[in-house]
């Protein structure tokens, strides 16, 4: 078990640290949406060029094309220039004439770099921002065809090997000097490492490429072949043939790439069995380990036994705890709970308020404001927390903190101030939650060992589920079984965890007790009145009915059983809040906007080798010779 740990562990240390890599990786980020060429050979053997960059860039200030040196490919470029053309404008950046590692935003150069290549950079000013623009790059090839007896040729690398970008697309449109004779004499090849791309001659003075997701590192190499009286004149002309050179060549290179495509088609083909042995594996080892778990989880099922109350009650008339808060009744009573909802705590803090007054904390009065209305109003009585518990001592000096230093505030002051403050508000649920854990603890009500031992099992059910879902949406029907059986392990943890003794022997028969008081209260009308008790001791059982969510139902039996509270308690201050609680909507209003307000902090808080076109090969390399090569038709 302990190698196991530590198998699982060290799996997690490097996710965590992959996952880091990852996100650092981050910086710097750049992804074309598509890179278009738009190519126009000129009859003195020299192209223009204009590349379009629909590119993602994440914290990048500096964009760099490349151009590697080779005399035997073309001579030089001018004429550079760079524009943004994201909003549909033309807006053209300003040329520097010194090469920089970083360029100022709008502005650019064309010129050699510190290897001794051609390259165009341009300011994109974005260091710290992320955006999508589209940005138009044109330039001037000197001398990029070379002109022989039968034919002129272009071999060039559109993208290098040392292109960093990865892009969705790729494409391209090279229009020759002048129409051809006829179609049939362009011939056209593209070369690729991926195979992934089509080239062909579309009309007689045009051809059109294109790539799917081109992925960086890999170069891009377009040659073709057309008349050579096209052109006029150039600055490389050899006196020799080319063009059955370049079909052997070219054939060569496709008869290497259709192998590879083979291959591939085997593998594709032989895939399916592949991948049936191995999830026939992997079910068989699922199936293995969740059937072991789920062995080991009912021999533990089996064997626990849970506490069962000493005394079994239907009603109890007598609080459970004379010294009990509100928060502590809740939770013995929802042991299931493992933080207050703002729902719950609404009715907490309203009852702790009660208790606070019943203890002489505060006092609750209503009384006429200025204008003659009706106003619910807190006294704050008493500045120390001396005698409470933990958790009414944070609410009380919540209330205080409301008050502002003052020693009295309203109920709606209260509630606009809980609103106005959410992150405190979300704060003080939390805390109230661990104090009234901890206390139930010091009184050994909840065993903490076994509190633990619960919580394993509650993070195992919770795993298990997590995992169905995994299985049955991701992978639809494929790990059926396996699923199957998580469901049964995830039905054993949450049976252990029901068994698992959270609650001591005392916790337990004193949750009964505190059952059987909610239920009298709740039923206490239909009763004999002899077993009514005294109208002092419903001061106590409103503060808890309060917090069990069930006042409004026990006030109106209290109307039923004392028609006459008015007059009993007529200039009686210890029934002060009970007359509110009778006569307003003390407890609905109260409680409800400390759920709403603790709602709304929760909300606020919290990407051929014939040469008549066809597929892509692994091509030339820009006149090397390459790994695999395109079919050409």
């Amino acid at each position: 078990m302990k190698k196991t740990k530590k198998i699982l562990y060290i799996i997690l240390f490097f996710a965590l640290f992959i996952c880091i890599g990852t996100v650092k990786s981050k910086a710097g980020y750049l992804s074309l949406n598509q890179l278009d060429f738009n190519v126009q050979i000129n009859n003195d053997g020299s192209m223009d060029v204009t590349e379009i960059w629909n590119i993602y860039i994440s914290e990048t200030n500096t964009l760099y094309k490349t151009f590697k040196t080779d005399k035997s490919k073309y001579s030089e470029i001018t004429n550079v220039t760079v524009s943004d053309i994201t909003y549909g404008k033309n807006s053209e950046f300003i040329r520097t004439s010194n090469w920089t590692y970083h360029v100022a935003k709008n502005y650019y150069y064309g010129t050699k770099n510190e290897d001794g290549d051609f390259e165009i950079g341009w300011g994109v000013g974005l260091d710290n921002q992320t955006a999508t623009r589209k940005y138009e790059i044109s330039y001037t090839v000197k001398d990029a065809i070379t002109k022989y007896n039968d034919y002129a040729e272009l071999y060039w690398q559109f993208v290098g090997e040392n292109f960093e970008i990865s892009s969705k697309k790729i494409t391209g449109t090279i229009y020759l000097p002048t129409k051809a004779s006829n179609i049939e004499d362009i011939k056209v090849w593209g070369h690729t490492k991926d195979l992934n791309g089509t080239i062909y001659a579309t009309d007689t003075n045009k051809i059109e490429f294109g790539i799917d997701n081109y992925r960086s590192g890999r170069y891009v190499e377009i040659r073709t072949l057309f008349p050579a009286n096209l052109i006029s004149s150039s600055g490389r002309v050899k006196n020799t043939e080319i063009l059955q050179t370049a079909i052997t060549e070219e054939t060569k290179w496709a008869d290497k790439a259709n192998a590879r495509r083979k291959r591939n088609e085997f593998l594709s083909e032989a895939m399916p069995i592949i991948i049936l042995v191995a999830y026939i594996l992997i079910n068989l080892i699922l199936i293995i380990v969740y059937i072991r778990k789920a062995i080991k989880y009912s021999k533990k099922n089996k064997e626990l036994k849970k506490y069962e109350p000493t005394t079994k009650l239907e009603y109890y008339r007598d609080l459970p705890d004379e010294q009990a808060t509100p928060g502590e009744a809740v939770k013995i009573l929802n042991m299931e709970l493992e933080t207050f909802t703002p729902t719950n705590f609404g009715k907490i803090f309203s009852a702790t308020m009660l208790n606070l007054a019943l203890k002489g904390y505060i006092e609750i009065k209503q009384e006429k404001n200025e204008k003659g209305k009706e106003t619910i109003n807190i006294y704050i009585l008493r500045q120390e927390n001396d005698g409470l518990k933990p958790n009414e001592g944070r609410i009380m000096s919540f209330i205080r903190k409301a008050a502002k230093n003052e020693n009295t505030l309203t109920l709606k002051e209260l509630e606009k101030y809980i609103k106005n403050h959410p992150t405190g508000t979300d704060s003080l649920l939390k805390q109230t939650y661990s104090d009234v854990k901890k206390q139930l603890i010091e009184q050994d009500i909840i065993d903490k060992q076994e509190e633990k031992e619960y919580q394993k099992y509650k993070n195992k059910q919770i795993g298990y589920i997590v995992g169905i879902i995994f299985l049955l949406c991701f992978t639809f029907v494929l790990f059926i079984i396996p699923a199957i059986i998580l469901i049964i392990d995830a039905v054993l943890c949450g049976k252990i965890a029901k068994k698992i003794n959270v609650l001591t022997q005392k916790g337990v028969d004193q949750k009964e007790e505190w059952k059987g008081l909610k239920k009298y209260m709740e039923d206490f009308s239909m009763l004999d009145k002899k077993e009514v008790p005294e109208l002092v001791i419903w001061e106590k059982y409103l503060v808890f009915a309060t917090a069990f969510g069930i006042a409004n139902k026990v006030i109106k039996q209290l109307k039923i059983v004392y028609p006459n509270f008015e007059e009993i308690t007529t200039g009686m201050n210890t029934y002060s809040y009970m007359y509110i609680m009778m006569n307003t909507n003390f407890s609905t209003s109260f409680s409800n906007a400390i759920g709403t307000s603790i709602n709304s902090s929760i909300a606020s808080t919290y990407s051929s080798g014939s040469g008549g076109g066809g597929g892509f090969s692994g091509g030339g390399g820009f006149g090397r010779r390459p790994e695999v090569a395109a079919d050409g038709r």
